[in-house]
């Protein structure tokens, strides 16, 4: 609908521009609309060729995963991919509904959260929710990636880590370590 976004937007392209050493020049007039110009260096090498898997990614055994994302389209996302995995997502849009949901959950494998949210960061969650249960596994998920997080004091480098946008077979192979 008009005045809502999908979720992934501008901070996902500046994380990604910023990665590979670019920059975004941004025209606007009003009436006349906005217009975003991306620049990456050039690149000579030949391409790296990606080989197809057609092997299904490892499964989880209906682990319960509380997933932390306050953009709803990838809340939604991210637990129908958890299904296809055999994972119990337990969904969250806000820090404090998911506070709520640990306390009420008591098997929860492990804690699902999006770095950057408004009223507390992932890391603060996490720290509250491990509070509750201590041996709960965390994955945190950003549009930036992880050396931007750290560099800005959000997250430690190291910590588990997936960058958003992420595939079916990323997301099994970060869970597949972590649990």
């Amino acid at each position: 609908e008009a005045g809502e976004g999908t979720g992934l937007g501008l901070s996902t392209v500046y994380g990604i521009v910023k990665q590979n050493h670019g920059f975004i020049n941004l025209y606007s007039e009003p009436g006349s609309g906005t217009t975003f110009r991306i620049y990456l260096p050039s690149h000579s090498q030949e391409p790296i060729a990606f080989a197809y898997q057609d092997e299904r990614p490892p499964s989880g055994h209906g682990q319960q995963i509380l997933v932390v994302e306050d953009e709803p389209t990838m809340l939604e996302l991210s637990c129908m991919m958890l299904e296809e995995l055999c994972y119990e997502p337990i969904p969250a849009a806000t820090p404090g509904e998911a506070i709520e949901l640990a306390k009420q959950n008591p098997d929860i494998s492990l804690l699902l959260t999006d770095v950057v949210m408004p009223d507390m960061n992932g890391r603060e969650l996490s720290e509250k929710i491990q509070a509750q249960h201590p041996r709960l596994k965390i994955l945190y998920m950003s549009g930036y990636t992880a050396n931007v997080i750290a560099h800005h004091g959000v997250l430690e480098k190291g910590v588990n880590f997936i960058q958003k946008p992420f595939s079916l077979q990323e997301l099994a192979q970060k869970l597949e370590e972590e649990l």
